[in-house]
This record gives C-alpha cells, structure tokens and sequence, in this order.
C-alpha cells in the first residue's frame, strides 16, 4: 500500500482540479478510461458501505442475536440506507450534520479496544494465547492481503474534491503519507490486542466487542459493539453524502448519464444520484454479505489504483515540469504495483467477475454515448 499511495501522490501533485482516479486516468489516457475508471470507483464506492452496512447488522447481533435471520435483516438494512437517503435528498445541511457527528464519533470504539486490549495483555498476558498458526498458502496470503487492500483503501476519495485545497498539489502527497501512517499505527495496535487477547481470533465475528468482554465483561462488549453500531453508520453517512456528489459533477460536465445530474426542485438536491447510489448500496448490501462485498470493493479499487500507477510515467512524459512531488525511483515502482495489483485481482470470485465485466460494460456504452460531446 505504500507503494500505491507513494504512486498516487506523485500523479495528485500533477493536479489541482477535482475528480481523483477518473481525473488521473483521463489525463494520462484519454476520456475514455477516465469514464472507465469513474465506473469503477462508482462500484468500489456502492460495495464498501454495503460491507459497513452488513458489519452493523453484525454488531447488532450483540443485543439481539436473531438480527442475522432474513426478514429482520432486511428491514435494519432497508431502514438503515432509507434514512440516510432520506436526510440527504431533503438537503446538503442536515445531511453534513449527521456525517460530521459520526465520523468524528467512529474513531472512539478503535481507541477503546486499543486501551481496554492493552489493560488486558498486562492482567492476563502469562494465560493468553492466540493459539497455532493455520497453514499459510499463497492464495490463502494473497485472499487476506485483498481484505487488507480495503482496510488501507479509500484514500482516494479525499482526492476527488481536492480542488477546495488551499494548495492540492503540494497538501496531496502529505496528506496521503500522514493517513498511511496513521492508519498503519491503529491497525497495528488493533491487530496485536485482538490476536493477543482472543484464543480464536479468526472465528469471532465481533472480535472489537470481544476484547472488550475479556477485559471489562459484557457491560464493555456492550459499549464498544455501541461505539462500532456508530462507527459503521458514520461512515455510510458519510458516503451517501459524498459520492453521489461525485457522479452529479461527471453528470454536469457530460461523463456520465444525464440523469444523474437532476436536481430536486424544491430540496436543490442531486436526488437522482442520492437514490441511485442508495439503492445501489442497498442491494448489494442485502444480496452479499460482508466479505463479498469488502472483496468485490478491493478488487474495484485494485482496478482504478493499478490504472493511476500506471498513469506515473505517462504524466512524467506529458508533463516533465508540471509535478510537485517525485518518488523517487516512480517509474519501477509504479511498475510492482501494477503487477502487485493484477497478482490480488486473481482473488476475485465468478460473481464478483461478473459484476465486473458488468461495470466495464457499462463504463464502454457510456463511453460511446459522450465520446463526440464536447469535453
């Protein structure tokens, strides 16, 4: 991950206008993988929040076990994305309120199980053990190294609006490089507690919740599973208040379907993007479960981040002068990273393929729609 952001902060140093991915890959290739990879960041961007939707049902299992079975799954599901879309489509206010609460909110379950687990490793350290190491095979690696892909993933969205920045070019790379390091710390310490604190860390399907009943018992289960409930729905806020807002510009400059451009007459909302991406979120989120999700999401992003690496030495060549930041040695490295991300591209399943031939698919006959309009 590091090689893919050091990548992408050389490429987002080129730019001081919005749009990300679709932006980098346009740029270096033409409009017609920038459309692409607007598609794909569109399906990596529905996938994720409908794994966080299915890890809330998850950690709702905590207080009532029988939240998993169909019927009750849907109607949390189905009344956890409709509010959300609800606020957002009745205006840009309310919905930045709810997004701002949660996100700053999501951040105290993590703390929590980093300090409660430490508590734990220091009273019960000589009785803990996380028990043997399973075999490890190369597909086995590689399957958990997707997973991680997601866990480090999502960076890219702060790049989309990036023309807000006071200076885009030059607080890019520093902004990628300070959130890979401060990620890297939290997901160390989270991982150390729960290996080190739970005897069967794989197996557990609430492993924040867990650490917290080995150290405090189920009155500290409780709490994190109710800061983790918070956590999950912020960052859902979060994404149906941003991308829909992605796919509404690429509407406005004829990317992308027209109809996404739409806007409420009375709210002056991009409903029409809202409601899709809700739906959207929705049904994937009813139909997969959290490791599908997290894994077709993974591989959507391996797709757009192999395409920005690849977009290093063509921007070198385009644009010699025009960059900010420079990794050093960027066009070997934007080399591994193409070929790291095509090695977890394999992990994919059929289902998964599917989808995304599917998107590809569509990303073409949009392609040819807008491919003689005026850029």
């Amino acid at each position: 991950m590091a090689i893919i952001f050091g990548c992408f902060a050389e490429v987002a140093s080129h730019f001081q206008h919005a749009g990300g991915p679709y932006l980098y890959a346009r740029a270096a290739f033409g409009r017609g993988m920038g459309i692409q990879m607007a598609w794909m960041l569109f399906l990596g961007q529905v996938a994720a929040p409908a794994a966080n939707a299915n890890l809330f049902v998850i950690y709702l299992g905590e207080f009532w076990p029988h939240v998993r079975d169909p019927v009750p799954r849907a109607l949390i599901l189905t009344g956890l994305i409709g509010v959300l879309a609800f606020i957002n489509v009745r205006g840009v206010k309310a919905g930045t309120q709810v997004s701002n609460f949660f996100t700053a909110a999501k951040l105290v379950p993590l703390f929590a199980v980093i300090v409660l687990g430490l508590i734990a490793l220091r009273a019960h350290s000589a009785g803990i053990s996380a028990g043997p190491p399973g075999t490890v095979t190369t597909s086995r690696w590689l399957s958990a190294v997707l997973l991680l892909v997601f866990a480090y993933g999502g960076f890219e969205t702060a790049l989309v609006p990036m023309s807000e920045a006071q200076a885009p070019r030059r607080d890019a790379p520093f902004a990628l490089f300070t959130a890979l390091a401060t990620c890297t710390v939290i997901y160390v310490l989270i991982q150390w507690v729960v290996v080190g604190v739970l005897p069967d860390a794989a197996h557990s399907d609430r492993p924040l919740a867990d650490v917290a009943r080995v150290a405090i018992g189920s009155f500290g289960a409780g709490l994190v599973a109710v800061g983790a409930l918070i956590s999950f729905y912020g960052y859902l806020s979060a994404k149906i208040l941003g991308m829909p807002r992605v796919t509404f510009a690429l509407a406005e400059q004829g990317d992308f379907p027209k109809a996404f451009a739409a806007i409420h007459p009375r709210f002056h909302t991009p409903y029409v993007s809202i409601l899709v991406f809700a739906t959207l979120v929705w049904g994937f989120s009813l139909t997969g479960n959290f490791k599908w999700n997290v894994t077709l999401s993974a591989v959507a992003r391996l797709l757009y981040y192999a395409v920005c690496c690849a977009a290093l030495p063509v921007l070198r060549h385009k644009q010699p002068d025009d960059v900010r930041f420079r990794l050093p040695a960027g066009n070997f490295f934007a080399g591994i990273a193409v070929l790291m991300c095509a090695a977890l591209v394999t992990q994919v399943d059929r289902s998964q393929s599917l989808i995304v031939a599917a998107t590809i698919a569509l990303g073409l006959v949009n392609w040819l729609v807008v491919r003689n309009r005026t850029a």
